[in-house]
């Protein structure tokens, strides 16, 4: 029989340490001597190679995972290539997976009792799923959020975008990758006032 593993959600807005607190998992692995692996979407290659870097400076080296990746084959194929099975795979910007690969990575948990550790986004800058966090809130056997505080003083929820003046932009593509110069981490009231004056700066009628 194998042994169980677990599928994890860890989710919280753009901010709120959530790449610190995946590295600082693996550097607490690898004190211990716990095989690991880290993975993240190619599609966030801001750092121009493949690592895991957060805000703070601290970085890891890590797998891509590219739209069209069997995370299932792919994985089965690592572990007999190394001839090591990882204890824990732990993956970043988990959002930008298709469901797909969710389920490729659940039963990765189920076949071999890997624990599969997934940080990302819950929802995009309009409030909207992404498709590997909604299949996760399905699938996953522990759902944590990362908190973290607004301006104002209550919890963030919201990713909102914004221009370069600072307004909130309320419509465009849902992925567009960027860190604080285009995006800002808002409770719900605040994310509606700000689109409030952002629609009457620029004259739009605002539809709550």
């Amino acid at each position: 029989m194998n042994r169980q593993g677990k599928l994890y959600f860890r989710y919280g807005t753009m901010g709120s340490a959530k790449t610190a607190l995946l590295l600082t998992q693996a550097y607490n692995f690898e004190e211990r001597g716990m095989q690991y692996l880290c993975m993240k979407p190619i599609i966030d290659n801001r750092e121009g190679d493949n690592v895991i870097r957060s805000r703070i400076g601290i970085e890891r080296r890590c797998e891509w995972i590219y739209p069209d990746t069997d995370l299932y084959v792919t994985l089965c194929a690592m572990f007999g290539r190394d001839g090591i099975k990882k204890d824990w795979i732990l993956i970043d910007e988990v959002q930008f997976l298709k469901a797909s690969q969710i389920d490729q990575l659940a039963r990765l948990v189920d076949d071999f009792g890997i624990n599969v550790v997934c940080y990302g986004l819950r929802t995009d800058f309009q409030s909207n799923l992404f498709e590997g966090s909604r299949r996760l809130f399905e699938l996953a056997d522990s759902i944590d959020e990362i908190k973290s505080t607004c301006t104002c003083g209550r919890k963030t929820i919201i990713n909102a975008r914004i221009d370069r003046a600072g307004n909130i932009v309320m419509a465009g593509d849902q992925v567009e990758i960027g860190g604080d110069d285009k995006y800002v981490a808002l409770c719900r009231n605040c994310w509606r006032n700000r689109r409030i004056e952002s629609t009457r700066r620029n004259a739009i009628p605002f539809e709550d």
